[in-house]
């Protein structure tokens, strides 16, 4: 599955260079232009990682930076932050206040592209891996299949997809929106509910004779991998 960046940044023609790149080195794009709107996003569906603009209209990037942090559901998504602000002590204060990475304005895009797949790399390994194991559950991406232990896991495409997503983000509670718009996709329409059916599948495939459940249900909030199943 690709990657979700999110871009949030006031100009308007930065925003339309940069969402055109990223498109073409294979990322799905999320914008907004300010810092409002791009909080209200983000709390609908995270992105794997974030460019945002220090000086934003209303809400300042260092201030949702900040917001992000301090949220559960957004602590460890990866933040690099764009500014035309260069003098030492405003990176520096990115960077403390949660910014992965700091990129002065002008920059090269190249040399962008570049940042954004070390901190893909760093923070977010199983998106670039094609063997991916949480417990004794393995994903093969190559082979496009799924082990547990010595067996075999049979999925259909649907609940690969949902374990291939949730296994990048072990512990993290996604609710079922969350969910559906990263494995169904933003532009098919299907019942939250499906993702209940879906799960459900997913889990009696991975867990037959007494083995354990790697998957956890939060109440009124969703579903998530168990950090305590793969320790």
């Amino acid at each position: 599955m690709k990657p979700t960046v999110m871009i949030v940044e006031d100009e308007e023609a930065l925003s339309t260079l940069l969402q055109y790149n990223l498109d073409k080195e294979g990322y799905k794009v999320m914008a907004a232009a300010d810092g409002e709107e791009a909080d209200l996003m983000i709390r609908e569906t995270a992105p794997d990682l974030i460019l945002l603009d220090w000086m934003l209209p209303g809400l300042s990037g260092i201030e949702l930076c900040r917001r992000l942090r301090g949220r559960a559901e957004t602590r460890n998504v990866p933040i690099i932050m764009i500014t035309a602000r260069g003098e030492e002590t405003d990176r520096i204060r990115g960077l403390d206040i949660g910014a992965d990475d700091y990129v002065t304005k002008p920059f090269s895009m190249t040399e962008l592209l570049a940042r954004i797949r070390a901190v893909m790399r760093r923070i977010r390994p199983a998106l670039t891996e094609d063997l991916v194991t949480f417990g004794d559950v393995v994903i093969d991406r190559a082979a496009h299949r799924v082990r547990r232990g010595e067996r075999e896991v049979h999925l259909g495409p649907t609940e690969y997809r949902l374990l291939d997503h949730l296994i990048q983000y072990p512990g993290r509670v996604f609710s079922r929106e969350q969910l559906l718009d990263a494995v169904w996709g933003s532009d098919v329409y299907v019942e939250a509910r499906t993702v209940d059916v879906h799960v459900g599948r997913l889990r009696k495939a991975l867990s037959q004779k007494g083995e354990k459940d790697p998957i956890r249900t939060v109440r009124s909030a969703g579903y998530s991998l168990d950090e305590q199943f793969h320790g």
